[in-house]
């Protein structure tokens, strides 16, 4: 659906160091980087932009794609190791419906991210 996700970071490297461990598991890294910042991506069609920021932004939401339950569990443990808050350990959330398997935390400038598995275990 996106091209292409931009927002901005008030600690530049501390966002950029925990994007890149928390999001290992799933196959993101450095497309590119200069003055603006940093650009990742796991399939190269698709990033995530993480640009210099004077001021604290405000906080989104972001959802990314896991290929199976295990790189949920995976992007958990990296985040919290990499200094994230835990907002939610991975499971299922049959509120939002029997196959969505979610990891939930919150990162340097308060954003929730979130990485997901939709099929069912098999």
């Amino acid at each position: 659906m996106f091209d292409h996700v931009v927002f901005g970071a008030s600690d530049y490297a501390a966002s950029k160091a925990f994007f890149l461990k928390a999001l290992e598991p799933i196959g993101i890294v450095v497309v590119s980087e200069g003055p603006l910042g940093i650009e990742l991506s796991a399939d190269g069609k698709s990033s995530l932009c993480i640009r210099r920021a004077e001021e604290k932004p405000s906080h989104l939401h972001l959802a990314f794609t896991a290929e199976n339950r295990q790189q949920v569990e995976a992007f958990h443990r990296a985040a919290l190791d990499a200094g994230a808050k835990d907002n939610g350990a991975p499971g299922l959330r049959p509120n939002y419906s029997g196959r969505y398997y979610a990891a939930f935390v919150i990162g340097p400038d308060g954003h929730n991210i979130e990485v997901v598995y939709h099929e069912p275990e098999g």
